[in-house]
């Protein structure tokens, strides 16, 4: 039996866990619609919501693009964002203005906020006594910049790590094998929404929370018990919405679970994916900082401890979602969003105990752990050192993240020294200053033009937008490059990429280094 350490004295600390929430809030809003609409994805589920928005009655349950149907992808955050389109065009003078990007992306960056109290409360459900573990479980999830920068962007991922965290928060609040049928259901409406999400992921998210579940009871007393009914009226909404797709589409209803689901990520080799498993690795050593110093002692620690919830919570949903994401045949950075959240359950014991010092705990290599606060102090010099070099231009390096890297590398510069200092308060205070930096460099970063850098890999579609606009009613190709949804997007319609051979009577209307557009009769 798992020991449980669960006291009804304690409660966790929502003042806190509501001022980090609100903090990831107005990361998430700053700068909001500061750059335009990325490929690929934000201009398509961009496109995908404003033709939801022009519908009505049953329509609406079925996206669309380009009026073709959009099977891709379930609509469950496109109708969101199709809802705070009606809303902007209730304020616009123009109906038929384009919704700002501040409008596309404010849902789904909001959502994506919501792992920050979640994964704290997770926290606090495995380590009730720990209210210092539950605060740097939220502060975690808080400063990761993956976390940051995907979830503001109008991409599912974000809020879909939001979703698993409500699930795992759910399934974490069973205690004393007592289990309720509100645990059940909440849990089944998390499953329903990430069904209206991305399907496949719903198998490795519930898997990973099963299994501490069922390990916990060391019986089939969970598989037999009724509550298990609520899970399942939970799954209703998702399940009805593929039924509908299925009678609806017939075999092509199964295309977003294999051939734009688990079947292409796990077969096909796909653009961006040249690195093949050294693409997510190098997503958590470059996005994982500083908590990354901490992680191979957590998870380390959490593999010692299996016979308490946290461990057996920790280690498993760690192991499972890493195992679920490294064997995928197609990477792309953000498929390795759903590792952070238990990133953040795995490393914040850790960073409990180098505040708290408690020398009666137990903690796997407890004289490493110590050295941590060392080592990021020396990080932080060295990077501060580097940002003062771009300042002075004696280095050559984008000027631009001068106020984010002198915030974020000065504050663990100062919090690194204060950790390791032998009085509490004294560590508290480094800690406080650790994370006031690293937020203060996140404004910045949010608020500068660099948040979204793959913008800069190919040229910005709205002068060409524009451009296209004084051809109303022609078709317009464009050739020597990609077809890029957000053009089409801007455009407000589509522009197919030109292939000579299946087109006649093509006039070229403009020519650059980058494209080419044509007009074509066929």
């Amino acid at each position: 039996m798992l020991t449980e350490n669960v006291s009804q004295n304690y409660k966790p600390p929502f003042l806190w866990i509501f001022l980090f929430w609100t903090i990831a809030c107005g990361i998430a809003f700053a700068s909001l619609g500061n750059l335009p609409l990325r490929d690929f994805d934000e201009a398509t589920v961009a496109r995908v919501a404003l033709e939801l928005n022009q519908k009505s009655g049953l329509e609406r349950f079925l996206p669309s693009i380009w009026d073709k149907p959009y099977l891709n992808k379930p609509p469950g955050l496109h109708w969101i964002i199709s809802f705070a389109i009606g809303i902007s065009q209730k304020f616009q003078n123009n109906i038929n203005l384009l919704p700002s990007e501040f409008c596309i992306r404010f849902f789904p960056a909001l959502f994506s906020t919501f792992v920050v109290p979640l994964g704290g409360l997770i926290q606090w459900n495995l380590r009730p006594k720990d209210r210092i573990a539950c605060i740097t479980t939220s502060v975690i999830l808080l400063t990761l910049l993956p976390i940051i920068r995907y979830g503001r962007m109008a991409m599912l991922d974000g809020t879909q790590l939001s979703a698993i965290a409500f699930l795992w928060f759910c399934l974490s609040s069973i205690k004393n094998y007592r289990s309720t049928k509100l645990n059940f259901l909440g849990a089944g409406f998390a499953c329903s929404f990430m069904l209206l999400l991305k399907p496949p992921v719903v198998i490795p998210a519930l898997c990973a929370s099963l299994f501490p579940l069922i390990w916990e009871s060391k019986s089939k007393k969970y598989l037999n018990n009724l509550s298990w009914t609520w899970f399942l009226y939970g799954l209703i909404p998702g399940f009805s919405w593929h039924f509908w797709n299925l009678l609806s589409y017939g075999k092509g209803a199964f295309w977003m679970w294999w051939g734009d689901g688990a079947g292409r990520v796990l077969f096909e080799k796909g653009s961006g994916s040249d690195l093949g498993v050294l693409v997510p690795i190098i997503e958590i050593f470059e996005g994982g900082w500083p908590w990354i110093l901490v992680w191979p002692i957590g998870l380390l620690w959490a593999s010692s401890s299996l016979n308490t919830r946290w461990g057996i919570w920790a280690f498993s949903t760690q192991i499972i979602i890493a195992g679920s994401i490294l064997p995928l045949k197609m990477h792309l950075p953000w498929y390795i969003h759903p590792f952070w959240l238990p990133f953040a359950l795995v490393c914040g014991p850790p960073v409990s105990w180098l505040i708290q010092r408690k020398e009666n705990d137990y903690i796997f290599a407890r004289k490493l752990l110590r050295k941590i606060p060392n080592f990021l102090s020396c990080i932080g010099l060295s990077a501060f050192v580097f940002s003062l070099l771009v300042k002075l231009k004696i280095l050559n390096f984008g000027e631009g993240y001068f106020n984010v890297i002198f915030s974020i590398t000065l504050a663990w510069f100062f919090g690194g020294l204060l950790l390791s200092n032998s009085r509490k308060n004294i560590r508290k205070v480094g800690f406080i200053g650790l994370i006031f930096g690293s937020i203060i460099g996140l404004f910045f970063f949010v608020s500068s033009k660099l948040w979204i850098w793959e913008i800069n890999e190919n040229w910005d579609v709205r002068p060409v937008a524009e451009f296209i606009s004084n051809f109303p009613d022609q078709e317009i190709y464009i050739k020597n490059s990609f077809e890029r949804p957000s053009l089409n997007w801007y455009a407000r319609k589509q522009i197919k990429s030109f292939e000579e051979k299946n087109q006649t009577k093509c006039k070229s209307i403009k020519k650059t280094n980058d494209w080419d557009l044509y007009t074509c009769n066929d």
